[in-house]
């Protein structure tokens, strides 16, 4: 696969993280309503865990498309082995990009005291500078990882939960 084949691959797997993590976010709070049938909340927990399994599938296959990317570079033998994997990075940045876009909301709320509106921003402040930090790692395990000096494995997640074979409540183990 060539190079640009990977990368459309990559990006395909974040948009589909993304996407997953915005469907995650707007269930999670659906899924705090206190004011609705107990039923209406479980439908939103059993989204969650489909959104859940589908974000964790992306973020695989985010790693696998990258490190295609970089699979003719063998890693030195004091090479940085990074316990997250550049997936996992991606997905906490699609994460960040979520509360940055809902703290700027509430910074610029009019129905609120301004000691609200405050400490949002010092909120959104921090947050920024989160997202700078972890884009920096990101940048630099990508770097280096092309430079044979890092890499980082895929584990694979193993979602127990949503697996009828492996859940003792799907398959009947547990009544």
């Amino acid at each position: 696969m060539s190079a640009a084949a990977d990368a459309s691959e990559a990006w395909q797997w974040i948009e589909a993280d993304h996407r997953c993590n915005t469907l995650l976010w707007d269930e999670e709070d659906l899924a705090r309503r206190t004011e609705v049938p107990d039923a209406a909340i479980a439908a939103n927990k059993r989204a969650i865990d489909g959104y859940n399994q589908r974000r964790n599938d992306a973020i695989e296959k985010i790693d696998e498309a990258l490190l295609a990317r970089i699979a003719g570079v063998t890693p030195r033998e004091n090479a940085w082995h990074n316990s997250e994997t550049a997936g996992a990075m991606i997905d906490r940045l699609s994460i960040l990009a979520l509360r940055l876009r809902h703290m700027t909301e509430q910074t610029e709320r009019t129905d609120v005291a301004p000691a609200h509106i405050a400490s949002c921003r010092e909120k959104l402040a921090r947050l920024m500078q989160q997202r700078a930090d972890l884009a920096c790692c990101l940048d630099t395990l990508l770097t280096r990882a092309g430079e044979g000096r890092a890499f980082w494995r895929i584990y694979r997640q193993f979602k127990m939960y949503n697996d009828p074979e492996l859940n003792p409540y799907l398959h009947g183990g547990k009544r």
